[in-house]
Parts: C-alpha cells; sequence; structure tokens
C-alpha cells in the first residue's frame, strides 16, 4: 500500500511534458529557452523543437474532481497499527499490510503529450489512450 505526504520543498503547480524519446534524466531541467519553447499559435496548436525535430503537443486537462500530482519515491514506511477491533469487539492482533511513503512534489491540472512531426492521436498514442481511459475508469 502506498501514502502520499506533501513534501517539505514542494514545488507548487507544473505542467508536465510526455516526450516521443528517450531521455536519461529524470527530473527538473533549467533548460533555456533557446531548447525548449514551447509555442501556440492562432489556431491553438503547440509546437515545439527539441533536438532539430519539430514536435506537436496535444493539451490533457485534468478534470475537475481530480487532481495530478508528481511523486517521489522514499524510503519511509508508515508505522503499523497492529490492534484490530472486529465486529463482536474483541481486540484482535493481526498484522497489517506495509505502507510506503511517497512525497508530493508538485501538482497539474494538466499535462502536454508530444508527437513527432504530428498531434498525438488518442488510439494510437499510448499516453494518451492511458490517460482518457484511467480518467473515464476513475469517474465510473
Amino acid at each position: 500500500m502506498l501514502a502520499i505526504q506533501k513534501s517539505k520543498s514542494h514545488k507548487g503547480k507544473c505542467t508536465p511534458n510526455i516526450l516521443p524519446c528517450r531521455i536519461n534524466h529524470n527530473g527538473p531541467v533549467n533548460a533555456s529557452k533557446r531548447y525548449w519553447e514551447p509555442r501556440t499559435n492562432v489556431a491553438y496548436k503547440t509546437t515545439s523543437y527539441f533536438r532539430g525535430r519539430k514536435l506537436h503537443g496535444k493539451k490533457l486537462k485534468i478534470p475537475k474532481g481530480y487532481q495530478g500530482i508528481v511523486v517521489s519515491n522514499t524510503d519511509r514506511i508508515l508505522p503499523a497499527d497492529a490492534v484490530v477491533v472486529d465486529g463482536d469487539g474483541d481486540a484482535d492482533v493481526e498484522e497489517s499490510p506495509e505502507v510506503k511513503v511517497m512525497e508530493e512534489q508538485a501538482g497539474f491540472g494538466e499535462l502536454m503529450v508530444w508527437g513527432h512531426e504530428a498531434l498525438p492521436d488518442g488510439l494510437a498514442d499510448p499516453y494518451v489512450r492511458g490517460v482518457e481511459e484511467w480518467v473515464a475508469f476513475a469517474g465510473l
């Protein structure tokens, strides 16, 4: 099981970007506008360039009533409550499952999924499809 706690160094709001490439780095990057500057044109199409390749972005909004968070693993474990009171009022000693703690680093209300030379398609792109399916599933 997992528990999520806010980090002491919480960064506030962010917009995660899912790029169609492998980058051997995990975490924030202090990139200058020379290397990463997404632009939205009058038709509300977002484009950017990464290492000389044109990318098209699709904005996925998190529905009202839900929130997106960026979390990181920790080595902490919540202390377990071993005493459980059952229906007949007796206290039974049971081992509760281990609850690992993850820290919330930032929150978001939307994320950008990028595609090479074309807008990511909800049917073909696994990230767009996955986010849309999970949001629909959460609403059941």
